[in-house]
C-alpha cells in the first residue's frame, strides 16, 4: 500500500509520535507548568497525528511552527535576565543619540503625538504579526508549493532561534519599561500592552492584554522579531507562485509592523533594525550555507517527499 493511501501510522511512526509528545508534556509540566491550552493542543495533535495519513503529513509539515511555539513557551524555564545583565539605560541612550527627536526618543515623541486613527492602525498591523505568516505558510502547503513552503517555514524557525539566542546573549528592556519603571531593573516584571492598550479600549476587547500578560520574557526587545516575521513572508512571496498584489500587501504590512513597534513603545528603532538584520542573516545562512550541504539537501528532499505523500 502506498504512503498516500495508508491512513494508519506505522509502529515506528507511532513510537516516535508518542515519545515526542510525551517528552514535550513532561518538560512543560515539570518546568513551565501545564495550562489548559497545553491539554487542548496535546489532544488536537494526538488526534491529527493518528487520524489519517493526510492529517499526519500536515502536522509534520507544520513542525517548524510547532517547534517555534514550544521554544517560545520554554523560555519560561530560564529567564534571560538570569543569564546576563539587562541592558536598560545603554539601549535608551543609544536610541536617543542615534534617532532622538529633540530631547526625546522616537517612542517618547510618538507617545506625545498619538491619535485614534493611528492607534487603530497600529493594532491592526500588530494583529498580523504571526497569523499572516502562518496563513501564508498554510496557503503554500495546501497549494502544493512544498519546496517554497519548507524553505519559508524552516527559515521562520531558524530566525526565531537566532533571535531567542540574542535575547539570552544581550537581554534588553523595551521602551515601555523605561517609561513605566525608569532604569531600575525589576526581575519578574509582567508584560504590558503599552501603546496597544488604546486598541483594546477602542474595540472593547482584551486581545493584546491577553497576549502580553503571557509574555515569556519582558527583557527580550533586541532584536525585534516583530520586525522579522512579515519580512520573511515577503522574501518567500518573491519565490512563490502568487500575484504582485499579495507581495504588495505583505510589504505594506511589514512596513506597518515596523512603524507600530516604535509607535506603541514596544521596540526602539535599534531593535527593529536588529530584527531586520537577524532575518537577513538567517535567510543567508539557510539558503547559502545549509542548502549547499549535501546532507541537508537530502534531508530537505526527504522532508518534502514525506509531506507531499
Amino acid at each position: 500500500m502506498s504512503s498516500t493511501a495508508r491512513t494508519s501510522a506505522t509502529t515506528r511512526e507511532s513510537a516516535v509520535i508518542i515519545a515526542i509528545l510525551g517528552l514535550w508534556l513532561l518538560v512543560t509540566g515539570l518546568f513551565v507548568g501545564l495550562r489548559t491550552e497545553h491539554v487542548y493542543i496535546l489532544a488536537l495533535l494526538t488526534i491529527l497525528l493518528f487520524a489519517t495519513g493526510a492529517t499526519r503529513r500536515m502536522v509534520v509539515a507544520l513542525l517548524p511552527f510547532i517547534v517555534f511555539g514550544i521554544s517560545y513557551d520554554w523560555m519560561n524555564i530560564l529567564p534571560n535576565y538570569e543569564v546576563n545583565p539587562v541592558d536598560i539605560r545603554g539601549l535608551y541612550d543609544a536610541e536617543k543619540s542615534l534617532f532622538g527627536i529633540g530631547s526625546s526618543t522616537p517612542n517618547e515623541w510618538w507617545a506625545a503625538h498619538t491619535s485614534k486613527i493611528l492607534d487603530f492602525m497600529a493594532g491592526c498591523f500588530y494583529l498580523c504579526w504571526v497569523p499572516v505568516p502562518i496563513i501564508f505558510g498554510l496557503w503554500l502547503y495546501f497549494g502544493r508549493q512544498y519546496e517554497v513552503y519548507l524553505h519559508f517555514s524552516l527559515v521562520f524557525l531558524f530566525v526565531n532561534l537566532l533571535g531567542f539566542a540574542g535575547y539570552y546573549i544581550h537581554p534588553a528592556a523595551p521602551p515601555w519599561y523605561v517609561a513605566m519603571h525608569g532604569f531600575e531593573f525589576i526581575p519578574g516584571t509582567h508584560g504590558e500592552t503599552a501603546g496597544l492598550s488604546a486598541w483594546d479600549a477602542m474595540t472593547g476587547t482584551a486581545i493584546f492584554d491577553g497576549l502580553y500578560s503571557r509574555n515569556s520574557n519582558v527583557f527580550a526587545a533586541l532584536p525585534s522579531l516583530h520586525a522579522a516575521y512579515m519580512l520573511i513572508a515577503f522574501i518567500y512571496s518573491l519565490r512563490a507562485r502568487c500575484g504582485w498584489w499579495l507581495r504588495a500587501i505583505f510589504a505594506f504590512i511589514c512596513l506597518g509592523i515596523w512603524w507600530t513597534a516604535v509607535y506603541t513603545s514596544h521596540h526602539y528603532i535599534i531593535d527593529v533594525i536588529a530584527g531586520i538584520g537577524v532575518t537577513i542573516l538567517g535567510w543567508l545562512l539557510f539558503e547559502k550555507v545549509l542548502m549547499r550541504l549535501g546532507i541537508f539537501r537530502r534531508f530537505m528532499e526527504a522532508y518534502k517527499g514525506y509531506i507531499a505523500g
